[in-house]
């Protein structure tokens, strides 16, 4: 019964053994990733579209959610930049910005990405997590930090309107620039950018130099977004620059944690947003397990990817209730939490409460905070996002791959978040069905007198003329069985003294119906022409199905052989070898 319980709550295993050493290490990562989570939070929810306090919402229940239902120990769940992005691009047309209908619509949102998780954990639907190629997430995410970096300029240089990608396409628009930014802002901008970027470079080796500090280094150095917050924040108010010169501040933060309430929904609302909240749910759970992989490999402990669905999906849920934005795991979080020493998801719960701690008592302190300093802690957290090495690295590995990254890269820039997401899945499925269908096809030789078999193009090897020896390495399936169909029928009339033809089948995993069909095709046209099908290597799943077959039956005694090697004994008393002797390759 307690095993049951613990695999649907994962708080029950790791909270039996927990001890004071344990939660040492975690209310330290608690600490350090509440002051790295505060600004973040603010900032995402400002990219988002949304108040600062949705943000700061979204850091309390759903942590403490995940940490009951969700299997990685390390995981920081809360607000990230893509995901705020795309939720921004779906609000985008159902309410304007800061609207209380925008607000409503996207704890709506959140809820449904919640629904949508907690259906992948009942139906154990993990392997969607395997439907989005690398190269096309690397193109999704690379052009998405570029639409969020451009999305900042507005709040980072003071623009009273919004910036427009056509403003800087037209020459009067490029010419009004200088006079549409408030240059105090700007020069606050680029000074928080300027220190963000020192912190991020060296704040770890100073850190260092303190003894006692040296430990947490690695964790304490990502609170320099905290730091420089409170630099400017202590500026703008001393100097009262945004009565003075127009800073644009944050302004009045609602004082209290957050009260459970349920969003206001109608059938049209949920219709409008079911397309965004799928593609949320996607994107955020290839990214989610994807960094819950990583941190979990480097202990050797278990992850589940469906009880993450399970764990990300109550997240979503108790952000919905509780006023908050939709939320994932968080790469840059997630590291901190591990690097500063986090054991359990007791960290995430230690974050949560002075979250909560901080919005209940301490949220007069954010009036003054700048938002051109929450627009430079967004672009200097999206600098890695941008992974041209990676695109030119896939490029030159596999030409297929790195012209999908571009092709999603392009799209999402010119389509837009969602139609660009779907162009670079639909591409990524396109090539899997068409490397599928075109799978590689070796004839094989005896090396020497060996039991080893190897591609005639490569190897140095002993073949039969009468003998067509075949591998394919690669499932049988409705896509690629035609492709192998014509494959040896074309080498059979080439070679008119071809009387057997083997079929290895040491890589043929399945054999669909329309595969078998085309098997019983094949053995009709080779006995048309004089020519007989053999097989070998045929794997115990395989066999039991197709013992069940005509196909097999008609086999008569003798055709299938359990290796390579049985069959070239068997067949090659028909006729004299023949040396083959290509130039070597890799």
């Amino acid at each position: 019964m307690t095993s049951t319980l613990s695999r649907y709550l994962p708080i029950l295993g790791w909270a039996r053994t927990y001890s004071g050493s344990t939660f040492s290490g975690d209310l330290s990562a608690g600490i350090i990733t509440a002051i790295l989570l505060i600004p973040q939070a603010m900032a995402y929810s400002a990219l988002a579209g949304l108040p600062p306090e949705i943000g700061l919402y979204a850091s309390i229940a759903p942590p403490i959610l995940y940490a009951l239902f969700g299997s990685s120990r390390t995981l920081a769940v809360g607000p990230v930049a893509v995901a705020s992005l795309m939720v921004a691009h779906a609000l985008s047309t159902i309410a304007a910005q800061g609207s209380g209908d925008y607000i409503s619509a996207a704890l709506v949102l959140s809820v449904m990405i919640g629904l949508c998780f907690l259906l992948i954990g009942i139906l154990k639907l993990g392997f969607l997590t395997e439907f989005l190629s690398h190269p096309v997430m690397s193109g999704f995410t690379s052009a998405a930090a570029l639409m969020i970096a451009f999305s900042q300029l507005t709040p980072f240089a003071g623009f009273e309107t919004k910036l427009l990608f056509t403003d800087l396409l037209s020459g009067e628009g490029l010419i009004a620039l200088p006079d549409r930014i408030n240059s105090t802002t700007l020069l606050i901008g680029l000074i928080s950018l300027l220190f963000l970027y020192a912190a991020r470079k060296y704040l770890q080796k100073l850190i260092r130099l303190v003894p006692t500090l040296a430990p947490l280094s690695q964790g304490l150095s990502k609170t320099g977004p905290l730091l420089v917050l409170i630099l400017m924040t202590v500026t703008v108010m001393s100097f009262s620059l945004d009565q003075t010169s127009g800073v644009a501040v944050i302004g009045l933060i609602p004082e209290g944690i957050p009260s459970l309430s349920l969003p206001k929904t109608d059938l049209d609302l949920i219709s409008d947003l079911a397309p965004s909240a799928l593609l949320i749910t996607l994107i955020s759970y290839v990214e989610s397990v994807a960094i819950a992989k990583v941190l979990a490999s480097k202990r050797r402990q278990k992850l589940d990817v469906n009880q993450e669905a399970w764990g990300l999906g109550f997240a979503n849920l108790g952000a919905g209730f509780t006023g908050g934005s939709p939320v994932c795991g968080g790469f840059s979080r997630s590291v901190v939490n591990f690097s500063a020493g986090a054991n359990t998801q007791a960290a995430a719960i230690i974050t949560a409460l002075l979250i909560a701690l901080t919005l209940a008592f301490f949220t007069p302190l954010f009036y003054f905070v700048p938002k051109t300093v929450l627009a430079a802690i967004i672009l200097v957290a999206i600098l890695d996002l941008v992974n041209v090495r990676g695109f030119m690295k896939n490029l030159a590995y596999d030409r297929a791959d790195g012209i999908a990254e571009g092709i999603t890269f392009i799209a999402v820039l010119l389509l837009g978040i969602e139609s660009g997401l779907l162009v670079g899945i639909g591409m990524s499925l396109t090539l899997h069905f068409w490397r599928s269908s075109r799978p590689h096809i070796a004839i094989v030789g005896q090396v020497g007198d060996t039991e080893h078999f190897r591609n005639i193009n490569r190897h140095k090897v002993k073949t039969y003329p009468h003998l067509l020896a075949v591998r394919i390495d690669e499932s049988l399936f409705f896509a690629n069985a035609t492709y192998l169909e014509n494959f040896l029928l074309s080498e059979v009339a080439t070679r008119q003294e071809i009387t057997d033809v083997l079929l290895i089948c040491s890589a043929i995993n399945t054999i669909d119906g329309s595969a078998l069909h085309t098997l019983e095709m094949i053995q009709e046209e080779l006995a048309a022409g004089g020519a007989e099908l053999h097989l070998a290597e045929v794997k115990g799943p395989v066999m039991d199905r197709l013992q069940q077959t005509d196909f097999f039956k008609n086999h008569q005694e003798g055709r299938v052989f359990l290796s390579t090697f049985d069959a070239f004994k068997a067949l090659s008393v028909k006729g004299n070898p023949l040396l083959n002797d290509p130039e070597w390759s890799i």
